[in-house]
């Protein structure tokens, strides 16, 4: 905390040290050319390079000479440069601010300038020995910013396919599909593939790139054997229907079973034979719960869930696929909002790791109680009631584990199809949720009308949500840069949270690009009139000067001001 608030007093001091070099050096020229208004005669048929009369010889420089002899049409070119400029840097620093999310400027101002005010250089550490406090927020922050597997992610072939087909966008990343990729190569394959011609094969198809390379090398693992993780990635990705991938994993269960019972058997015989085993419950557990997943899909909801809860049970310490998200999701079609909160009571712990899908739902089954007969305005005269109060803090706790999720599930944001992996607390996270739970939300009565008044209450409790929380840690700021990889940015714009506030730079250009433009238009306009407002605008700016030397005049002595103005 107390490095977050040097940096942003080093950011403040380099800002305020540009600031006022900008803001004086375009002063002086905007005075600069409101004083030479006053001595123009206002003439634009006179020459830009007229003769220059006997005054040239008096007492005035050669300087004051030169100012004398220009026309307003040099000031109006003058002022409209400066304009042009502005403008220009107004463009590129908004182009800068969109793209990177910070002000050029202040960005170049903050790397250059601290060393020379006294900052300290965050690349190279200021004590070796660092405190147990600065390491474990650091390990918090990793842990915040590191990228889950997505647990209700859709079909490659019957779902994300058939989406680019119709629309003719891609609606996963290069980054998210390499993700999985390393997730299967991860799950699906060990080091001891190669002694099966059909493994070696299918730890060779995951790491193509090309679909159909995949899809090839799969029907080849198939044809020396009956190959689990082939069945895999031909019910993923070459299945166009939810109907065919169940299929195919039905063939891939038959097979994934006779594997890991055989491995089973041989696990304790070394460390070659554990892998293997670890690597085929690993297949068996994927396949059992894409078999639940395609019933849920295929309205067989009950099914789905009977399968779930088998799962769960066989295999308790595979937390790591959140199987638990899948059963809450499946519960919550067939209302069974008792069962719902028994998994709450298990999976809502503090000792256990957060997530949207556990805080909202927590919320909505709080929300049921009261939201059918909530109103804000009885509310307000009467005050809230204790379930309305429990409600309120449940939803206060969900927005400020995930902000993001409230624009969705009210509809103020519009949807598209969830990534195959998720960053916690983030917008992609948010999407997964909506994608599926907002149905869940209409079908309790009255429960977006609930959202709907409480959810932006929460930002009055966490007024800096990136240095304090107030039931969770700080918002992490990785966020941002995260969801712009795991995201189509292409079609979708990316939620982030807090809102930044427009760069001082940005605005400050945008009002003397306005200003000098203005004021290059009213001088080529209203050459006399503007010369009447600049001589009122000066002498009321150095009508305090002009006291306070009269002043200075009346009480020191006359010789002594002589002789300090000959100095």
């Amino acid at each position: 905390m107390a490095d977050s608030g040097a940096g942003l007093l080093e950011q403040l001091k380099s800002c305020i040290v540009w600031s006022w070099a900008y803001f004086w050096s375009v002063w002086f020229f905007v005075m600069l050319f409101l004083v030479n208004l006053l001595r123009l005669p206002f003439r634009y048929n006179d020459s830009l390079t007229a003769a220059p009369g006997p005054a040239m010889f008096g007492t005035e420089s050669s300087l004051s000479m030169f100012l004398n002899t220009l026309t307003p049409k040099f000031y109006v070119a003058l002022t409209g440069t400066s304009s042009l400029i502005s403008g220009l840097i107004l463009i590129f620093e908004w182009w800068y601010f969109r793209k990177y999310g910070t002000s050029f400027i202040e960005q170049v101002s903050v790397s250059h300038l601290r060393p020379l005010l006294g900052g300290v250089d965050n690349s190279s550490p200021t004590n070796s020995n660092t405190s147990n406090g600065d390491a474990d927020s650091n390990r918090q922050s990793v842990s915040e910013c590191k990228v889950w597997r997505n647990p209700l992610n859709l079909f490659r072939g019957a779902e994300y396919n058939r989406y680019t087909w119709v629309t003719g966008r891609e609606p996963l990343t290069y980054y998210d599909m390499n993700l999985s990729a390393q997730d299967h190569q991860t799950f699906f394959t060990c080091d001891s593939d190669h002694l099966r011609p059909a493994d070696a094969i299918m730890q060779k198809a995951w790491r193509e790139r090309n679909p159909q390379a995949r899809i090839s090398a799969a029907h080849e693992a198939l044809e020396l054997e009956d190959c689990a993780t082939a069945y895999i990635l031909l019910a993923e990705e070459e299945a166009t229907t939810i109907v065919e991938a169940e299929k195919l994993f039905k063939q891939a269960l038959k097979a994934g079973e006779g594997c890991y019972r055989r491995s089973q058997q041989l696990q304790h015989h070394g460390s070659q034979y554990e892998a293997q085993h670890r690597r085929d419950t690993n297949v068996l557990v994927y396949i059992k719960r894409r078999l639940a997943m395609c019933s849920r899909k295929l309205g067989r909801t009950r099914e789905a869930v009977k399968m779930m809860r088998d799962l769960m049970k066989e295999f308790p310490l595979l937390s790591m696929f959140n199987i638990h998200e899948n059963l809450l999701e499946s519960l919550l079609e067939l209302q069974n909002y008792a069962d719902v909160q028994a998994v709450l009571a298990k999976y809502d712990d503090i000792s256990l790791p957060k997530s949207a899908t556990i805080c909202y739902t927590a919320a909505l089954l709080k929300a049921r109680a009261v939201s059918d007969k909530f109103s804000p305005e009885a509310a307000s005269r009467r005050g809230l009631s204790t379930a309305e109060m429990n409600a309120v803090e449940a939803i206060h706790r969900a927005v400020e584990f995930n902000p993001h999720v409230p624009k969705y599930l009210l509809e103020m944001k519009s949807l598209i199809l969830p990534p195959e992996h998720i960053l916690k607390r983030g917008d992609s996270e948010a999407i997964a949720y909506a994608f599926f739970h907002l149905q869940h939300w209409k079908r309790v009565e009255g429960a977006l009308n609930l959202l709907h008044c409480t959810w932006e209450g929460t930002f009055r409790m966490i007024p800096y949500p990136l240095e304090k929380g107030h039931l969770f840690y700080p918002y992490p700021i990785c966020t941002e840069t995260a969801d712009r990889e795991l995201l189509p940015t292409v079609f979708h714009e990316v939620s982030v949270y807090p809102k930044k506030e427009l760069p001082f730079f940005i605005l400050f250009t945008a009002g003397l690009c306005s200003f000098t433009a203005m004021l290059a238009l009213l001088t080529h306009q209203f050459p006399e009139l503007m010369g009447v407002f600049a001589k009122a605008f000066l002498s009321t700016l150095f009508a305090p000067l002009n006291f306070i030397m009269e002043k200075v005049e009346s009480i020191l002595p006359s010789s002594l001001w002589h002789q300090l103005t000959r100095i």
